[in-house]
């Protein structure tokens, strides 16, 4: 079974690893919050990605993208929440300043935003739908599960620290505001992964 998921878990991790809302913002919250502060939100997001491709193995996000209310619905909400975390990145001060506000995601909070993330839909859906092995939709959803916590895991853990390393060098203003701006344009550039 393992030499059979290895397609899966190399297109898994090539969808995870790319950028996109959670790397993102666990880029940026690693960098504003340091690491171990980020704990929570770096072990709800596997377990949330976890969760959608299990159910993607059920066939539940086939059947809720089918429904063109559904998806646009999905859409529509999906796309409202990404610009907000953008626009709330942008306004994000540094800790300690006069604009620091707001706090790290919990791992509740990680493991919710899996449900609107729909970079994390797509993956699961075509995980699923391409890379399935014959097991029993049990079985499958288990597999797609632990591959999914896996391999994210990993990928959480690389953004964190990358993000947490890179405050070193986000000492002034001006170079905090240009990464938080990058964070914030890159976040909100899949959107159009929404409407694909």
């Amino acid at each position: 079974m393992i030499a059979a998921s290895l397609p899966a878990a190399l297109f898994i991790f090539a969808g995870l690893f790319s950028p996109g809302p959670n790397v993102v913002m666990l880029t940026a919250s690693g960098a504003r919050f340091g690491f171990r502060k980020t704990i929570p939100h770096l072990l709800g997001v596997p377990v949330g990605t976890g969760i959608i491709a299990a159910a993607a193995a059920f066939g539940v996000t086939a059947l809720l993208l089918a429904s063109p209310g559904i998806k646009i619905a999905f859409q529509v909400l999906a796309a409202a929440w990404i610009l907000w975390l953008a626009w709330n990145t942008v306004k994000a001060g540094r800790i300690g300043t006069s604009r620091d506000a707001g706090s790290p995601w919990s791992f509740g909070q990680a493991v919710l935003f899996q449900v609107i993330n729909p970079k994390i839909w797509a993956v699961a859906l075509a995980a699923s739908a391409g890379f399935g092995i014959g097991l029993a939709p049990t079985w499958e959803a288990a597999r797609l599960f632990l591959l999914f916590c896996t391999i994210n895991l990993a990928v959480c853990l690389f953004w964190t620290t990358a993000g947490h390393l890179l405050a070193r060098l986000l000492q002034s203003d001006r170079a905090w505001r240009i990464f938080m701006t990058a964070m914030a344009v890159a976040m909100a550039s899949t959107v159009i992964l929404i409407f694909i």
